[in-house]
């Protein structure tokens, strides 16, 4: 993962763990699932990030993780679960977590794109591909992802301010709730400060 840009290095795999190992206890995973597929679920986020988002590094990052587990002589039936895990954590590709470890992870994953720490990286990502700090005068709906007008506003309006609606266990609820609410705050006053209302 040593080429990956900043917002989705390892420092995120290594909260996604510690969310990941936290939830775990509250939700009774089996902690080792959870852990493992934590440490895996963004193997294949270069190759996404390469192909300008064409791929989908959970499905791909799926495969390579099995191979690996498989590899290192990990038994099938975990394998099998930690695959799943990693292949059901992405926000869009349509593939619904089963088990509660594969709900944990998925939940870790996106606790850690809102609050401070979301905001933060939205802000990292904009740059990353050479957007504005803020563009007050698009339609963010009808921008694109992955270019120049991928500003963290847009980032929020169009995927982050639904991420709490998205919780699948009950400490992911309560734990997105507040950082929801700050992130909601943030964005609110950065739009009037834009505006120079503050």
């Amino acid at each position: 993962m040593r080429n990956l840009r900043s917002s989705h290095g390892w420092d995120h795999v290594q909260r996604v763990v510690d969310l990941a190992r936290s939830i775990a206890v509250r939700e009774k995973a089996d902690p080792f699932i959870v852990e493992v597929a934590a440490l895996l679920h963004d193997v294949a986020r270069f190759d996404e990030d390469k192909s300008g988002g064409k791929l989908c590094h959970a499905a791909l990052g799926a495969e390579t993780a099995g191979r690996f587990l498989a590899s290192i002589g990990l038994d099938p039936e975990r394998t099998a679960r930690v695959v799943h895990c990693i292949a059901a954590h992405r926000f869009r590709n349509g593939l619904r977590p089963e088990t509660v470890e594969a709900k944990v992870l998925y939940d870790a994953d996106k606790l850690d794109s809102i609050g401070a720490i979301g905001i933060g990286r939205a802000f990292l990502f904009s740059g990353e591909v050479g957007a504005r700090l803020h563009n007050p005068d698009i339609d963010v709906r009808s921008t694109r992802a992955y270019s120049e007008e991928d500003t963290a506003y847009r980032e929020f309006v169009v995927k982050l301010q639904y991420v709490r609606e998205s919780m699948l266990t009950r400490e992911g609820r309560r734990l997105a709730k507040g950082r929801h609410d700050f992130m909601k705050e943030f964005f609110g006053r950065l739009q009037s400060e834009v505006k120079g209302q503050r």
